[in-house]
C-alpha cells in the first residue's frame, strides 16, 4: 500500500464551498479523515440538509450490519458496541445501518425526572455518540453508512422546534449536522424492498410478525430492544420480521429508572444480513451472553470482544 496522500490546510480551505463528500472525492481522501481535519480548522463547508424519506441500497453479494437503539451514554462502550465495531472490520460489510435512537436525549425528554435522577447534558450525549460513530466508521472502511431516525433521536429537534422554531434550517440545530458521515433516512430499502430497515412500524409484543404482515416483506426494526427473528411464510414466499435488540446494556443507566428496576425482555446485540446473488439468507443475530466478560454468541461460538 502507498502512503496516505498528504493534504495541506490550504487545499482543505479551498473546498469550503463543497459538501464533505464532494470535497473528500476531490482531494482523494476518506470523508471521515476530511471531516476531522475540517473540524480542527473550523471549516464547515456546505452541509447537505436533505433528510430523504428513504435510502435505497443494492447488495448482490455481501453483508449488511444493523445495530439498533444504541442510546449512547457517557462512559465505557458496551460489549455490543465493541462487537459491532469488530464485525464492521472483519465482515467487510457493504453497508452499516444505525437503526434509530443513537442518542437517548434524556435531558430533553417530555417526561419529568424520576427522583431527581442524574442525566448527562445533551452536549455530552452528542459528543459520546460522535465518538462511537467514528469508531464504527473507521472500522467499516468503504461501507455505506446510514442512520435511520428513531423516536429518541427526534427529541433533539422536537425540543428546539417547540421553543425556537425560527432556528429551523440553521446548521447545528439538526441532529444530522453532528453526524456528517452518516446518511440520514427514515427507512432503508434493500434490493427494491426485498428487505426494509426502519426504526419502528408496529408496536407491541408481536411487532416483528405484524411488521411483516403490514409491509408485505422482510422488515428489520428496533425500538423494542428484544433481538428476535420471526419467520413468516405464505404462498408468495418466506419473509422475516427481525427485532434488532439494543447496542446498549439493557440494565444500563439510561434505563434503570425508566424501567423502575423491573425485569425486561430486552437483549443486547445486533443483526447481520447476508445476501448471495441478491437473495437474503436467514437473518442472523449476534447476542451478548456476558456483558462483564465481554462475551457474545455468534454462529454457535463464543467470541470475546
Amino acid at each position: 500500500m502507498g502512503r496516505p496522500r498528504k493534504i495541506t490546510d490550504e487545499q482543505i480551505a479551498d473546498t469550503a464551498h463543497m459538501t464533505n463528500t464532494e470535497a473528500a472525492a476531490a482531494l482523494g481522501v476518506s470523508p471521515g479523515t476530511l471531516s476531522e481535519r475540517r473540524g480542527l480548522l473550523g471549516i464547515r463547508g456546505i452541509v447537505e440538509r436533505k433528510h430523504p424519506a428513504f435510502a435505497e441500497l443494492v447488495v448482490k453479494d455481501g453483508v449488511v450490519l444493523i445495530g439498533s437503539d444504541a442510546h449512547y451514554w457517557p462512559g465505557d462502550p458496551s460489549t455490543a458496541h465493541r462487537a459491532f465495531v469488530q464485525f464492521a472490520k472483519t465482515q467487510r460489510p457493504a453497508a452499516v445501518i444505525q437503526n434509530g435512537d443513537v442518542v437517548d436525549c434524556a435531558s430533553v425528554s417530555r417526561y419529568p425526572d424520576i427522583g431527581w435522577e442524574h442525566k448527562p447534558s445533551l452536549a455530552d450525549e452528542v459528543a459520546v455518540a460522535q465518538e462511537r460513530l467514528r469508531e464504527i466508521a473507521k472500522a467499516a472502511g468503504n461501507a455505506r453508512l446510514i442512520w435511520t431516525l428513531g423516536n429518541h433521536d427526534m427529541r433533539f429537534e422536537t425540543r428546539l422546534a417547540s421553543v425556537a422554531a425560527e432556528y429551523g434550517g440553521i446548521y447545528g440545530v439538526h441532529l444530522r449536522d453532528h453526524f456528517p458521515n452518516w446518511e440520514p433516512a427514515w427507512r432503508v430499502d434493500i434490493n427494491d424492498r426485498d428487505a426494509v430497515v426502519k426504526h419502528r412500524i408496529a408496536g407491541g409484543l408481536h411487532a416483528p410478525y405484524n411488521n411483516v404482515r403490514r409491509a408485505g416483506t422482510t422488515t428489520v426494526t428496533g425500538h423494542l430492544h428484544a433481538l428476535n427473528c420471526t419467520r413468516v411464510s405464505n404462498y408468495r414466499g418466506t419473509y422475516w420480521g427481525v427485532d434488532g435488540g439494543t447496542l446498549a446494556v439493557p440494565h444500563g443507566p439510561q434505563f434503570v429508572n425508566y424501567t423502575e428496576g423491573n425485569p425486561t425482555d430486552w437483549a443486547s446485540g445486533f443483526v447481520v444480513l447476508t445476501f448471495e446473488g441478491g437473495r437474503l439468507l436467514w437473518p442472523e443475530v449476534v447476542h451478548v451472553i456476558d456483558e462483564d466478560a465481554g462475551l457474545v454468541s455468534w454462529r454457535g461460538k463464543l467470541l470475546q470482544v
